[in-house]
């Protein structure tokens, strides 16, 4: 590739919509132009690191017997309202009808396009198990993209579907494919990419990992041990549960006019959030009743706890009007829990001696002993684990960190396959249902997240095994000589990919240009080493930087390239 010819314009100042660093690089480096909110146009640098990644993708599903196929980005909507995921999934899913009024979606994700598959295809056991895979363009309509191409609306997914006969068969495949996932990373430059436990959310199941690269830019929290290998995304976390309140009290009734919040009652009696009882009110969706959840003062109620023991999506309580609750007031002791649904956390369990609501206006109680005042027979973990916190496997010290998902896989069970009737013969000659695992990586956010983790101020430093070129020569500008005929020649004998710049500019413009590029190795011809029957060889990680005779340049550059890329193997 010859760089005068190169459709994409590279640009000194930072881009003013551009936050992200890899957002920022993209859009200098003539990488990616946004055509609407989440939706780009993937220019040539790209299009060759996005086919990169995807070759180590095809490479890796197909070492655990992956089978590739492509399916639909246009769905009938009966697929979906097979599922259930038509009614429940939310604006995400883009809708729309065809000329004859058939109801259709945009694929954001294939679950039911691979069931539709496999039942009709898989009858016996002695098929199982399978996995099938694709690498295509998904819609969803996010409602708030940002950093580029870190969260999209439009964007290509590698996603896998494995089917299996059991639960023992599913766990070792979902072993093999975390496996996958990890040697994924490594060939793609981001060895650091930790594997956190996860929520399952929409996509069903109950056991989910997230892969996670864990950088400041990142929108999702994680909760990492400090002194064992404990990993987790906020959402399931947890952590060892610490009884705070020792004293043992009578309880009573004390007035607190206009104290309704926690920090207010907290203050108001002189004491600290951990010694009082917080109440936390939620609607449930399709349900009558209300659900009422009671934790520590100093902890937040974790929603996607919750929504995993309801069953359903919940949203905080605001229709005061239609409840007699005591808003500000309300306590365990003698709650009327008619139409209500009450949790309580397990941060409560062992307490001796809280401040919680009493169940009318201005007024709590004090001195409340959980196992003597009230007759509980379940508590649940539903509370957010708190920075510091013990980890609940080691006694370490839980810390919060930032972090991208880069991946995910889930154990889906049987979710897709039993709503949408898929079943297979087993050896005794009897129908049964298979169980499934699911697995995603996003191309896209998987290019800007190498860039997030390898770069400098001047733009990316693109690992060899993803790179767009493989080598970047740069022909300086001379009055003396045909430096050009020079760079042609090597560039023409090189067995790798490789851009020349041909353009004839100044030496700190065409360097620039190499940066925002990221190519990891560079050749420089210049006057002053030809001079001495010299080019240099340097590295865009600067690390390795050396004149090399003009008879050894080729020799040269392929042991580095085979070096570099031993790096990722």
């Amino acid at each position: 590739m010859l760089l005068s010819k190169l459709v994409g314009e590279h640009f000194k100042e930072k881009p003013a919509e551009a936050i992200s660093t890899s957002h920022i690089f993209l859009l200098r480096g003539g990488y990616v132009r946004q055509v609407s909110n989440g939706i780009f146009t993937m220019l040539l640098p790209a299009v060759k690191i996005k086919a990169n990644i995807e070759r180590i993708l095809r490479e890796e599903m197909n070492k655990i017997d992956g089978q590739e196929v492509i399916f639909p980005v246009v769905l009938p909507a009966d697929l979906w309202q097979e599922s259930g995921r038509f009614e429940n999934v939310g604006s995400e899913l883009l809708r729309m009808k065809d000329r004859t009024g058939k109801d259709l979606v945009l694929g954001m994700t294939h679950e039911e396009a691979a069931v539709h598959l496999a039942r009709g295809d898989v009858k016996s056991y002695s098929q199982y198990p399978f996995m099938i895979y694709q690498i295509q363009t998904k819609f969803r309509d996010e409602a708030r993209s940002r950093g580029g191409l870190i969260r999209v609306r439009e964007f290509t997914m590698k996603d896998g579907y494995s089917f299996h006969t059991n639960e023992e068969d599913l766990t070792e495949y979902y072993n093999k494919c975390l496996e996958a996932y990890n040697a994924i990373y490594r060939r793609a430059g981001i060895p650091e990419v930790v594997c956190v436990e996860a929520d399952t959310g929409m996509m069903g199941g109950n056991v989910s990992h997230e892969f996670m690269l864990l950088t400041d830019i990142g929108e999702d929290t994680v909760i990492v041990c400090d002194s064992c290998d404990y990993r987790s995304n906020l959402e399931v976390a947890i952590s060892e549960v610490t009884n705070l309140t020792t004293t043992v009290r009578e309880i009573n009734e004390i007035h607190t006019p206009n104290v309704s919040t926690i920090s207010d009652v907290a203050n108001f009696c002189n004491t600290t959030e951990d010694n009082t009882l917080k109440t936390a009110v939620y609607s449930i969706e399709n349900s009558n009743k209300i659900l009422v959840i009671f934790l520590r003062g100093d902890l937040q109620v974790n929603e996607a706890k919750v929504q995993k023991i309801v069953k359903a999506k919940i949203t905080p309580f605001t229709e005061y009007g239609k409840s007699n609750l005591k808003f500000g007031f309300i306590g365990p002791k003698d709650l009327e829990t008619e139409n209500l649904i009450v949790l309580y956390d397990k941060s409560i369990e062992n307490e001796t001696n809280l401040i919680c609501g009493a169940n009318k206006v201005d007024y709590h109680l004090e001195g409340l002993n959980i196992s003597r005042d009230l007759q509980i027979e379940q508590f649940h973990d539903v509370a957010q684990v708190k920075e510091g916190s013990s980890c609940k496997h080691c006694a370490g010290k839980l810390q919060f960190k930032r972090g991208i998902e880069v991946g995910n896989i889930f154990k889906l069970g049987t979710k897709y396959t039993e709503t949408m009737n898929m079943t297979y013969i087993d050896a005794d000659g009897k129908s049964q249902t298979p169980t499934m695992g699911c697995y995603g990586i996003g191309v896209g956010r998987l290019l800007a997240s190498v860039i997030e983790a390898r770069h400098d101020q001047y733009g990316p430093i693109w690992p060899i095994s993803i790179a767009p070129w493989q080598v970047h020569i740069c022909v300086l500008k001379s009055k003396t000589q045909d430096l050009l005929s020079i760079g042609l020649d090597i560039y023409n004998k090189l067995q790798h990919e490789v851009i020349l710049d041909d353009r004839q500019l100044t030496p700190g413009v065409q360097f620039a240009d190499a940066d925002l590029l990221g190519v990891p190795i560079r050749i420089v011809i210049g006057d002053k080493n030809l001079k001495n029957g010299q080019v240099e060889i340097v590295t865009r990680d600067k690390k390795i930087k050396k004149l090399v005779d003009l008879d050894k340049v080729i020799e040269e550059t392929d042991k580095l390239v085979e070096e570099l890329y031993a790096e990722y193997k």
